[in-house]
Formats: structure tokens, sequence, C-alpha cells
């Protein structure tokens, strides 16, 4: 069992996430978008999507130095494992609290606005069900256990195994001791990798770069005479009638 869950499942996701990725161009490059509903609604939008984004890029850059960076890498700089729990657990509780207020904001728009739910598909709410699920996760292993519990050093355990399934080397018997809510945000983060394909998260992929470097649009007036608009329909049967009379 624990083979399957922590070697199998892992892999398993991630030819779905490159695959499905794959797929979904190939098939799908119209609904490669955000699908935005800025026009439906954008007085909640303008706060709740600026909170969501920092927050996950917070989120995504702590989960990155503390599974990717090893703890002799840290040590050998000279930051000492203190200074790094006491950064980690209070910039991931920032940049938690921020995600949540944001994706409060988001979910609360797609059920409230009788516009933008019509338009919410079921797709969407499978994302937003998964995207609580793992903020919830997250939160009560940052906050429950790390900073109002006695802690734990997933550095040392977690992180390892993390690694190990990218070098093929993983060691599954590192997550068997972990606390429960440890292990399901890590089983839970590669199930949302699975997900990622077949969501509106893939416009992540497509970020307008080509705009730094894009020529300019240049604009120019129309010079001489302006052109005389077509007449409409109405026009046309008015100048009819009076000709008519006369």
């Amino acid at each position: 069992m624990s083979t399957f869950v922590w070697i199998v499942v892992p892999y398993a996701c991630l030819a779905v996430f490159l695959l499905g990725h794959v797929w979904r161009w190939r098939h799908d490059q119209f609904g490669w978008t955000t699908h935005t509903s800025q026009l439906l609604e954008s007085r909640i939008l303008r706060l709740g999507s600026p909170l969501f984004h920092l927050g996950a890029f917070g989120v995504i850059a702590g989960h990155a130095m503390g599974l990717l960076v090893p703890a002799s890498v840290t040590a050998k700089i000279g930051i000492s494992e203190h200074f790094y729990h006491a950064t980690a657990v209070w910039g991931g509780t920032v940049t938690g609290v921020m995600l949540v207020a944001g994706l409060a904001l988001l979910i609360a728009r797609r059920f409230v606005n009788r516009r933008v739910r019509r338009v919410t598909t079921t797709m969407d709410k499978v994302l937003y069900v998964a995207l609580a699920a793992m903020v919830v996760l997250g939160m009560t292993a940052t906050v429950g256990t790390n900073l109002l519990g006695e802690g734990y050093d997933y550095r040392e355990t977690i992180a390892v195994w993390f690694r190990g399934v990218f070098w093929f080397s993983p060691e599954p018997h590192l997550m068997t001791g972990a606390p429960l809510v440890y292990q399901l945000h890590a089983i839970g983060g590669f199930l949302f990798l699975a997900l990622w394909p077949f969501t509106r998260l893939v416009h992540v992929w497509s970020a307008p770069l080509a705009y730094l470097w894009r020529p300019y649009v240049v604009y120019r007036g129309r010079r001489g005479k302006p052109v005389t608009p077509a007449p409409t329909p109405a026009d046309v049967r008015d100048r009819a009638l009076h000709d008519t009379r006369q």
C-alpha cells in the first residue's frame, strides 16, 4: 500500500499532467484561456484576484524553497534553522491568509452573482473544491501544526521524498511517519497536478511575454475630407417618402 500511494500515484499524476497538457493543446486550443468573466462582474474580482494571485505566488515560492532546497544548503550559506523556521511559518501564514481571502472572494463571486454563476462550468466547480481542499490542508499544517502546535520538520522527510520522486529514487518509508495532514497535503498536491491540464489553470503557461519586445502599434489619423457614412435603412425610407410627397 505504501508503495502504491507514495510511488505509483505520484508518477501516474505526473504522467497525466504532462500528457494532459499535450492533449489539451492539440484538441482544445480555443479553450486554452482564462475564461475571464470580468465583463460580467468586476468589483469583487478587482479585490479577490490580486489577493489570490499574490498569495498563490508566495505559497508556491515557499513550497519551492522548503521542498527543493535541502537543509544542508541553507545551513552552508549561514541561515540558521530557527531563522528559517520562523520565516517559513510566518511567511507561509501571511501568504496563506491572502490566498484564503482571495479564494473565498472568488468562490463567493461565482455563486452570489447570477451572471457569473451561469457561466461557471462543472470543471470550474471541481477546480474550486480542489483548491479549497489544498488550501485548508496547507493552512492546517502551517498554522495548526507549526505555528500553534509542536511543529514538524518536513525538510528531513517529506522534502527528501519529494525530491526523490523527480530523481527517480523515491523513499516511501519517509512518508509513513509524517503527520496525517502532511500526508494528505502531499498526495493531494500530486492529484491536483493531474487535474491541472483539464482546467482553466493552463493559462499559466501562456503568459504574454511577447508583449515585452513586440513593436509599438502606430495609429495614424485620417487626412482630408471625412468619409460620409452610409445611410441607414431608416434614412433611405424617409428620403423616399419625402420625394414621393413632393
